[in-house]
C-alpha cells in the first residue's frame, strides 16, 4: 500500500468518525431540545426559581354591633424534614437543643427527626414507603417567642428545620357563645373546624393561598431583571351574627346562676326577635372556653339547644289551645269540667296539681289545667290537634346553621293511641329541642307568622367590602281568625298575674305573656317522680313585644316546677334586657303597683271564699258520715233486738 493510499483510507475513517460524531451531536441536540425540553426545562428552572408562598386570613366572626367574637392573631410553627436532619449524632444534638427552647420531650423530638420514611397506600392500594419531608415539631407559638425562637435556632447551624408564620385562632370572650361560635384545630398546617359556626361556614371563613414565584440568584435573592409572577392570597369571609353582646351577657350571668341556686345538669336560655326570628342571645351550661383545650370535655361543647330534645310539658298547652280557638272549638269563656283534679280517659288517670271544678278556657291556661285542656282537645279531634302541632313548628327543624340539629319527636297520625289526643297538648309524649319551643312562641307572639330562626346576618366579603344579607323569611299568619291573637295573649298574660302559676316572674310594670312548664322525664319506659324539665318561656311586652325567651333548667334540684325554677331568672333577663333595649313600661309603675295589689287582693278574696266553701263541704261530709254511721249502728241494734226476742 502507498503512502498516499494509507493517507485517503485515515482521512475516510476521519470523516466517518466526524460524520457519526456530529450525527449524535445532532441527535443528542434533539433529544435535549425536543424531546425532553418539557423535562429538562423545568429542572433548570427549578435551580433558579424560587417560590414564596402566603396564606390570608381566615374569616372572623362578630356580633350584630360589629364587636368580635372570633378573630386571628399571629403566631409560628416549627417543622423538620428528616431526610435532612444529618448522622442520628447530629439528631440527638438537635433534639437536645429544641427540646430545652421548645420545652418538649427530646425522645420524642429525636423520633421526629430520625423517623425518615412512612408507609402509605398508593392509588394501586398497594402499601409503598415513601420520604417523610414533614415532622411539626411545635405549633401554634406566639409570634413574639417565636421570632427569638427562629434567631436562635438559626444560629444553631442544624439543617432540615424550618419556620412557618401562621395565624391562631383567638376567642377573646372566653367562655361567651362558646357552644354557637365553636372552634377549630390545627392538623400540622391546615385548620380544621371542629363545631359550631365555624364548622357550619368553614368553607366561606377558609381563607385562600398566595404564591409568589420569581427568577433568583445563587444566593437566593431575586434577580432585578428577572420575571415574577404572584397570585395573591386572600382573607376568609366575615360573618356578622345577629346575637347582640349586652343581652348575651346579660342572659351567660343569669345562667350561671341558675347553674349555682339550683344545680341542674344542665341548663338552657334563648332569646329571640319574635318578628324577624334573629337570635339576640343563647347560652347553654355545661360550657367551656375555647382557648384553653386541656381537658377539654365533649360533653360540654355539644350544641344541647339544637341536639338535646325534651318534653315540653305545659309549655305546650298555650299552642294546642290557640288552634282550638282559631278553629272555633272554643272561646276564652267556654267552660270544662276539670274533675276536682282527677280523671280517667282510656283507661289511665289524669291528674291536675290541685283540685279545680268548673273553669273557663282562660283559666285553664292560668292554672294550667291538665284536664281541661285534654278536654279541648278531645273537641278539636286528632286531625285538627296534629295540623296545629305542626303548624307551629313541631316536628320540623328549625334550619339554624348548627349541626346536627333534631327535629325532635311529633308521632305521625297514624301511630297515635286513644291517650294521645289527651298527653300531646299537655306536653306529654311529644319532644322538642330549645329551638323548637322558642320559634312556636314567636308565633304566637308575632300574631301566627311562622319565621326561620337566624344566627347570621350577613356575610361580608373583607377584600371588596360587598356584604350578602340573609334574608328574613316570615310567612302569612296561620290564623283563619283575626281575634285569636288577641284571645291567647290575653290568656298568657293571666299566668305572670295573681292567680296565675307564674306570678314570680312578673315584671313591675310591663304586661308579661308566658307560660310554665315541668316535664317529667321518661326513664326506662315509665315518667320518673324525681327528675324533671323546669322550664319558663314568654314574652315582653305582651302586645309588643320585643323578644322571646325561653329559660330551661334540666333535672334541677330541690324545686322543680317551672315557675319556682326558671321564672325568677327570666324575670331578671328580661328586666335587665328591657331597661338596655330603653323599653318604656306599658304603664306608671304606681298604676300598675295599685292593680296589681287589688288584683292579688281580689284573688286572696276569692281563695278564702274557696276555702270556706271546701270547709263547709268538709264539714257537711263530715255530717252525712256520721249520720250514716249512727244510722248503721242503731241499725245493727235494732237487729240483735229482735234476734235476742
Amino acid at each position: 500500500m502507498t503512502q498516499l493510499s494509507y493517507i485517503g483510507i485515515r482521512m475516510k475513517a476521519a470523516w466517518v468518525v466526524l460524520v457519526l460524531i456530529f450525527a449524535y451531536l445532532a441527535y443528542h441536540m434533539y433529544t435535549v431540545q425536543i424531546l425532553r425540553h418539557d423535562e429538562l426545562y423545568a429542572k433548570a428552572k427549578s435551580k433558579y426559581t424560587a417560590v414564596k408562598t402566603s396564606q390570608g386570613h381566615r374569616g372572623e366572626i362578630y356580633d350584630y354591633k360589629g364587636n368580635l367574637l372570633v378573630g386571628n392573631i399571629p403566631c409560628g410553627n416549627i417543622f423538620v424534614d428528616p431526610t435532612e436532619t444529618g448522622s442520628e449524632e447530629k439528631c440527638r444534638m438537635m433534639a437536645d437543643f429544641l427540646a430545652k427552647e421548645l420545652s418538649l420531650d427530646a425522645k420524642e423530638v429525636y423520633k421526629d427527626l430520625t423517623t425518615r420514611t412512612i408507609t402509605i397506600r398508593g392509588k394501586d392500594g398497594n402499601l409503598k414507603t415513601i420520604p417523610k419531608r414533614y415532622a411539626v415539631i411545635k405549633s401554634v407559638i406566639d409570634f413574639d417567642e417565636f421570632e427569638r425562637l427562629k434567631l436562635k435556632i438559626s444560629k444553631s447551624g442544624f439543617k432540615g428545620i424550618y419556620f412557618r408564620n401562621s395565624f391562631k385562632r383567638n376567642y377573646p370572650k372566653n367562655e361567651l357563645l362558646a357552644n354557637i361560635l365553636g372552634f377549630t384545630n390545627l392538623d400540622r398546617d391546615r385548620v380544621v373546624a371542629v363545631i359550631g359556626l365555624e364548622k357550619f361556614y368553614d368553607r366561606n371563613m377558609t381563607s385562600g393561598k398566595g404564591e409568589t414565584r420569581f427568577e433568583r440568584s445563587r444566593d437566593g435573592l431575586p434577580l432585578a431583571f428577572g420575571n415574577i409572577s404572584r397570585e395573591e392570597a386572600h382573607d376568609g369571609l366575615n360573618l356578622y351574627l345577629t346575637i347582640r353582646e349586652p343581652p348575651q351577657a346579660i342572659l351567660e350571668e343569669e345562667l350561671d346562676k341558675l347553674m349555682e341556686v339550683n344545680k341542674p345538669t344542665a341548663a338552657y336560655a334563648i332569646m329571640a326577635d319574635p318578628y324577624t326570628g334573629d337570635i339576640l342571645a343563647v347560652a347553654q351550661r355545661p360550657t367551656f372556653n375555647p382557648n384553653i383545650r386541656e381537658n377539654m370535655n365533649p360533653q360540654a361543647w355539644r350544641n344541647r339547644i339544637a341536639e338535646d330534645i325534651f318534653e315540653p310539658g305545659s309549655i305546650m298547652k298555650p299552642i294546642a289551645v290557640a288552634g282550638a280557638i282559631d278553629l272555633g272549638v272554643v272561646t276564652p269563656e267556654t267552660r270544662f269540667d276539670c274533675e276536682r283534679g282527677r280523671w280517667f280517659y282510656g283507661g289511665k288517670l289524669l291528674r291536675d296539681s290541685h283540685p279545680m271544678g268548673l273553669l273557663t278556657v282562660s283559666e285553664i291556661i292560668q292554672h294550667s289545667s291538665n284536664i281541661g285542656t285534654a278536654k279541648i282537645a278531645l273537641m278539636m279531634g286528632e286531625r285538627q290537634l296534629d295540623s296545629t302541632l305542626r303548624a307551629f313548628g313541631y316536628g320540623k327543624k328549625t334550619g339554624v346553621p348548627l349541626k346536627p340539629e333534631t327535629a325532635g319527636i311529633v308521632r305521625p297520625l297514624h301511630r297515635w293511641d286513644k291517650l294521645s289526643i289527651t298527653r300531646f297538648p299537655i306536653g306529654q309524649g311529644i319532644a322538642a329541642s330549645p329551638l323548637q319551643i322558642v320559634r312556636s312562641y314567636c308565633i304566637l307572639a308575632n300574631g301566627g307568622h311562622p319565621v326561620n330562626l337566624r344566627l347570621v346576618d350577613r356575610i361580608e366579603n373583607p377584600a371588596t367590602g360587598k356584604v350578602e344579607k340573609i334574608p328574613v323569611v316570615r310567612q302569612p299568619s296561620i290564623y283563619r281568625n283575626k281575634n285569636t291573637h288577641r284571645a291567647i295573649i290575653e290568656m298568657m298574660k293571666s299566668v305572670t298575674e295573681p292567680g296565675g302559676t307564674a306570678t314570680i316572674a312578673a315584671i313591675r310594670g310591663y304586661h308579661v305573656a308566658g307560660k310554665t312548664g315541668t316535664g317529667q322525664k321518661f326513664i326506662n319506659g315509665e315518667y320518673s317522680h324525681k327528675k324533671y324539665t323546669a322550664s319558663f318561656v314568654g314574652f315582653v311586652p305582651a302586645e309588643k313585644p320585643r323578644f322571646v325567651l325561653l329559660v330551661t333548667a334540666d333535672e334541677p334540684h330541690g324545686a322543680y316546677y317551672g315557675g319556682a325554677v326558671s321564672g325568677p331568672y327570666f324575670k331578671s333577663i328580661a328586666e335587665r334586657t328591657l331597661k338596655y333595649m330603653h323599653t318604656p313600661p306599658d304603664m306608671d309603675l304606681a298604676v300598675y303597683d295599685a292593680k296589681f295589689k287589688a288584683a292579688k287582693a281580689k284573688v286572696m278574696e276569692e281563695k278564702r271564699r274557696l276555702w270556706a266553701q271546701e270547709a263547709k263541704e268538709r264539714a257537711e261530709r263530715a255530717r252525712r258520715r256520721q249520720l250514716q254511721k249512727s244510722q248503721t249502728s242503731s241499725s245493727r241494734n235494732t237487729v240483735r233486738g229482735y234476734a235476742q226476742r
